[in-house]
């Protein structure tokens, strides 16, 4: 889906209210969920990344950054999602030459190139297959709001630029559930861009990170150049914003619904469009992945990477929690 216009802070429109009685229906129905649902651990640390808001605020580089760490610190980090988007019920593992968006999911298959990734809508199941495959640590790419594994540390990933927008639950707002309750279930916070007005919920007790996403080193050959650019993702202005601060001419801007599956019909408006500009076509890796093959013969991605301010201080709270690997 896309997320709606009134979901963002300071909208001026009447839906949030209108639709405030689902948001207490929503609200019921997940703590129904909740109590019914059994917490259980595995063998192994588990670093759950999640966010308290539908749609992107960055917690697949998020997820990616801290298992590049511990690979660099001597762990074996499979990475566990759910394959939103895929019709794979798992626990399976995804296999690059093999599996495609529409059987796992865009997400994975961009986790898939840094660490062993199961995609699995029983949680618990897929972390056994992951630990019975050799992980030693498994980091859940979402999962904040998923009780059924008890997680060893909990990182709340929220989007700087747009915080909590309107501050509502489902479907009057974009919240997942209330920044209080997601804030009590976490270990840190990860601020990923500029810092909005509507952060307050962030408690003394729960350290801040802050980082911020830049293009990839290899990405000087947008500079100066004319791009169509097109996005399917949560939030698909921060990669217009990106690539326009990368130094690319952005001629015209395409959003797409949120995990959008390409039609042939989409592809050839893009590529009629770019012609119409001699332009280039760009989108986003994780878009990427999900474009049929002739369509990536066309199409430039653009890259990014995650920088935090303070990395160290990130890394030594995930040592401090996870422990000594050979206890694993």
């Amino acid at each position: 889906m896309k997320a709606p216009k009134f979901w963002n802070a300071g909208s001026k429109s009447i839906m949030p209210h209108m639709l405030a009685p689902l948001s207490v229906v929503y609200q019921a129905a997940n703590w129904l969920n909740r109590s019914q649902t059994k917490t259980e651990s595995v063998s192994v640390p588990v670093v759950c990344i999640g966010n308290v808001v539908a749609g992107g605020a960055g917690k697949t580089p998020v997820a990616i950054a801290i298992a590049q760490f511990l690979q660099n610190s001597g762990w074996t980090p499979h990475f566990l999602s759910r394959g939103y988007g895929g019709s794979s019920e798992g626990p399976e593992r995804v296999v690059l030459d093999v599996h495609d968006a529409g059987m796992v999911g865009d997400e994975p298959l961009l986790l898939a190139g840094v660490a062993p990734t199961w995609v699995s809508k029983d949680r618990l199941a897929g972390a056994k297959s992951a630990i019975g495959a050799g992980a030693n640590v498994i980091v859940m790419d979402d999962g904040l709001q998923n009780p059924s594994i008890a997680k060893t540390i909990s990182i709340l990933v929220v989007d700087g630029d747009f915080g909590i927008g309107n501050g509502r639950l489902m479907p009057a707002g974009p919240l997942r559930e209330t920044p209080s309750q997601a804030v009590k279930k976490s270990d840190a916070i990860v601020i990923v861009g500029d810092e909005a007005d509507n952060l307050d919920f962030a408690t003394d007790d729960v350290p801040v990170f802050r980082a911020r996403i830049v293009p990839h080193a290899l990405q000087s050959e947008l500079v100066g150049e004319k791009v169509v650019a097109f996005a399917g993702i949560g939030r698909p202005g921060k990669f217009f914003k990106s690539l326009e601060q990368a130094g690319a001419d952005i001629v015209a801007a395409v959003e797409f619904a949120d995990h959008h599956s390409f039609s042939q019909n989409d592809i050839m408006q893009l590529v009629e469009k770019a012609a119409l500009y001699n332009a280039a076509l760009v989108t986003t890796r994780k878009d990427y992945v999900r474009l049929p093959i002739d369509a990536k013969m066309m199409t430039t991605v653009f890259d990014i990477d995650l920088l935090f301010e303070k990395p160290a201080a990130l890394q030594n709270l995930l040592i401090k929690s996870l422990g000594s690997r050979e206890h694993a």
